[in-house]
């Protein structure tokens, strides 16, 4: 027996498509990254946003500004009196020369000075001039005194201490400059020698040199400016002062 299907009334009708999503369109504005709060706490501007890029390509550089060191005030240098090995006094110089280069500290120093005088000498009947330290033991640094400059000169070989009470550095006054410097303005015989005599008032001495060599006498007067010796002779049995030269003479 065929059995008939039954039709079905109800149509399908047309299928309606499934929303679609319209297709992103690639933005041709340039992207700018803003922060997500803005200082005060607000939230970004989006038309501070789009002003940015062409604020940006407006915007000058910046004017370079003067190097930092040319605000700072300039050193003011000061004389310290530096206590050092004896004998060394030159090397140690040279040493915290050295030294002061190499830290790039030029600017907070200034002269580094051994101080000496000359003076004339004679020896083996030659005379000649000779340069003598003034001063052994010391050095005289014109410097600012801070932190840096503190630990350079402290931590150079030979070095003890600056010269002041309980090891406080104590600045030198200009008269004490000019006497350790031999500056002095008013200083008539600045580039005579000075003459180093070995014999004292009272010492007996020989004669040496001259028309009473070999006469021995006694000292009467030292005259250093001159290099002059009076020495009281015995001549024809009379006491008889002469003056002669520093160099005719020698202790006995």
């Amino acid at each position: 027996m065929k059995v008939m299907s039954q039709p079905n009334h109800e149509s399908p009708g047309p299928v309606a498509p499934e929303p679609t999503e319209p297709a992103e369109i690639p933005s041709l504005a340039p992207t700018i990254e803003v922060d997500e709060q803005t200082p005060d706490g607000g939230r970004p501007d989006p038309a501070a946003s789009a002003r940015a890029p062409a604020e940006l390509a407006q915007a000058p550089e910046p004017a370079a500004g003067p190097p930092a060191d040319e605000d700072e005030p300039q050193p003011e240098l000061v004389w310290y009196v530096l206590k050092v090995q004896s004998s060394r006094e030159d090397t140690i110089r040279d040493a915290l020369q050295r030294r002061v280069k190499i830290q790039g500290l030029q600017k907070y120093f200034g002269q580094i000075v051994v101080p000496t005088e000359k003076i004339t000498e004679i020896r083996n009947n030659k005379k000649r001039v000779v340069e003598r330290k003034t001063y052994p033991g010391y050095i005289m640094v014109q410097m600012e005194l801070n932190e840096k400059t503190w630990f350079v000169v402290r931590e150079t070989p030979g070095v003890g201490d600056f010269v002041g009470a309980h090891g406080t550095p104590t600045k030198m006054t200009d008269a004490e400059v000019n006497q350790m410097l031999h500056q002095e303005e008013e200083k008539t015989a600045a580039e005579t020698p000075k003459v180093r005599i070995d014999v004292e008032r009272g010492d007996r001495v020989k004669i040496k040199d001259g028309p009473f060599e070999n006469f021995e006498g006694t000292v009467e007067e030292v005259i250093e400016g001159r290099g002059l010796v009076k020495v009281m002779l015995i001549i024809f049995n009379r006491p008889t002062p002469v003056d002669l030269e520093y160099w005719q003479v020698e202790r006995i």
